[in-house]
Formats: structure tokens, sequence, C-alpha cells
């Protein structure tokens, strides 16, 4: 039973029942269920922003794990770089080079990067730089493996042509040189025999008479047959497939004709002295995609070790070139 209040009437000295009207019992219970709302709400709001709830504490746990996830993927990602970039290497420097095969610019393994940030939506999350890296690295990596991977198939393919490659580069003299006495002047430059002037000496000039065999270097397709008064005289050109050529000159009789299939060893023609020549010889030529090339780095296949660095020797000289 709720007690009654008084309080002491001072003009009827004597002590009367205290009436609170209902309005303002409503009132003084309205304020207090607000004050209480209101110091809960504080409560609340400051406990939560100290302390974490269970499916908070659960979620940093959470993503404190996902982060070290991360971390490690990036150490896994970094250490698989490596691994590709020795794979690169590789193939580049002895793959390629084993097979006469042009390596893989660093602008088309590297293509496709850059421009337009792919990754800003990732940067918007509170660990999105780590994140937004990793699918970089991700999207590298899957490049490059990608590129490797057809330089795989490009290279499985050259391995199959090995034998025909092989047969195909020009590995020997084109005109026969027992105790080397016909390799008259080598690649480089050299006193032109006119004009008295040093000037590059694009090929080698072999002496021989007049009639002498001249060999096919290599198996390929005679690409051209030309008949001259100046320049190169009479000539032939073998496109020996792989970005090879072999040019033939000064010729005094041309034996093939162009589109006609050769193979090492098959006689093109016979040494003479026509075109820009002031005497019988031979001027040969290597080329290698459009490139001229020292030929004396293509004799190793019909002379022994000891012959070989005679002939460089000899090339090496600088004396007066036939043409």
């Amino acid at each position: 039973m709720k007690k009654a209040k008084y309080y002491y009437n001072k003009h009827s000295l004597r002590y009367e029942k205290i009436n609170v009207p209902a309005s303002k019992r409503l009132f003084r219970i309205l304020g207090f269920l607000t004050t209480s709302f209101v110091f809960a709400l504080l409560i609340l709001i400051v406990s939560s922003y100290y302390f974490d709830s269970p499916e908070e504490k659960e979620l940093k746990r959470e993503l404190s794990k996902m982060k070290l996830e991360y971390e490690l993927m990036d150490k896994r990602l970094a250490q698989m770089d490596q691994v590709l970039d020795g794979l690169q290497e590789r193939d580049d420097n002895i793959y390629r080079v084993i097979f006469e095969a042009e390596p893989i610019s660093k602008n088309v393994r590297t293509a496709g990067y850059g421009g337009v940030n792919k990754y800003r939506d990732l940067k918007n999350y509170e660990n999105g730089a780590l994140m937004s890296d990793i699918a970089n690295k991700l999207d590298k990596i899957g490049k490059q493996i990608y590129i490797q991977s057809k330089s795989y198939d490009e290279v499985a393919e050259l391995i199959k042509n090995k034998e025909v490659m092989l047969a195909s580069i020009p590995a020997i003299q084109p005109v026969s040189n027992k105790n080397l006495t016909r390799f008259a002047s080598g690649y480089g430059y050299r006193i032109h025999p006119i004009y008295k002037t040093r000037k590059m000496h694009f090929g080698a000039d072999f002496t021989a008479p007049t009639g002498t065999d001249i060999y096919c270097t290599g198996n390929g397709v005679v690409a051209k047959v030309s008949s001259s008064r100046r320049g190169f005289g009479n000539h032939v050109l073998v496109d020996h497939g792989f970005g090879y050529e072999t040019l033939y000159a000064h010729m005094s009789k041309i034996e093939v004709k162009k589109g006609q299939k050769v193979n090492r060893g098959d006689v093109l023609g016979k040494v003479g002295n026509t075109g820009t020549s002031t005497a019988p010889h031979l001027h040969y030529e290597v080329r290698k995609n459009g490139r001229r090339i020292d030929p004396i780095n293509f004799f190793y296949n019909d002379l022994k070790p000891e012959e070989y660095e005679l002939m460089i020797e000899i090339a090496a000289a600088n004396n007066q070139s036939f043409d």
C-alpha cells in the first residue's frame, strides 16, 4: 500500500495530506522513464564503443585471420614471381638461343598492365591497399604464365623441327678448301680492290680457278637467280628457312633455277669473275632475318677445331677484298 505524504500547514497549525494531481504524477513518471532511457542509451553507446560484442569479436578474429592469409598469399606470389622470372630467363637465353629463335621482348611479357585502375573499389575497404596489390599481382602473373605457356608451345614446335633446322642452317664452306688456301678475305672493313679505300665487306671471298664447283651450304629453295655485268654479277640467293639466306656471287655459270629445292652439298654453279670482281673468286654471304652476318660462324661442320681457329685468324687479317 502506498504511503501517504503530509506537510505542516502554518495557517491551520496542523499536518495535512498532500494530494498530487494525476497529471503531475504522470509527468514525473514520464520524466523518470525518459531519464532512465537516456542514461541506458549512453551506457549502451559507451559500452559498444569500448567493449566489443561477441559477434564483433568473432568478426574481428575473422578479419585478422583474413589479413594474415592475404599477407601469406602476398609472400607466395613473390616466390612464384621469382620462379617465373627464372623460367623466362632460361626461355630467352637458353632454349630460344639453342633453337635460333628471337627472345620475347619485355614489352610483350608485361603488356596489358597500367591504365585505368581496375582495383579502385577494393581501396574502400580497411585493407584495400593490400587486397588491390594482390589482385594486381595475380593478374600480372596470370598474363605472364599464359605468355610463357605459348612460348613453350613454340619451343616444342622448334624441337620437332630441330632436325630440319640443323640440315637447313648454312654449315659448310661453299667451295672445296683443303688446307684453307682458298680463303682470301673475311667479313669486316677491307681495302676495296678498285677504290683502294676502307669499305665494309659483308661476306667472305674464296679464290678458286674459274669453273670450280660452288656448293650449297644448307638445305633450302633457290629464291633468286640473276645475271649482271655489275655488282654481284651472276649470282644465286638460297632461302634456307628459319630466317637464313645465303648469297653466291660472281659465278661463271649457274646450274639451278628459281624455285628449285636444293640440299647441302648440291652444286649451284661455277666460280667466275663476273660483275664487280678483280679475279676469279666466290663472294659468299650469310643473312639472318635480312641482316648480313659473318659467314665464318657457319663453317664448323666441315672443319676440325684447329682448322677453324686458323680460319678465324685468316679472316681477321686486314687485307684487300676481291670485290
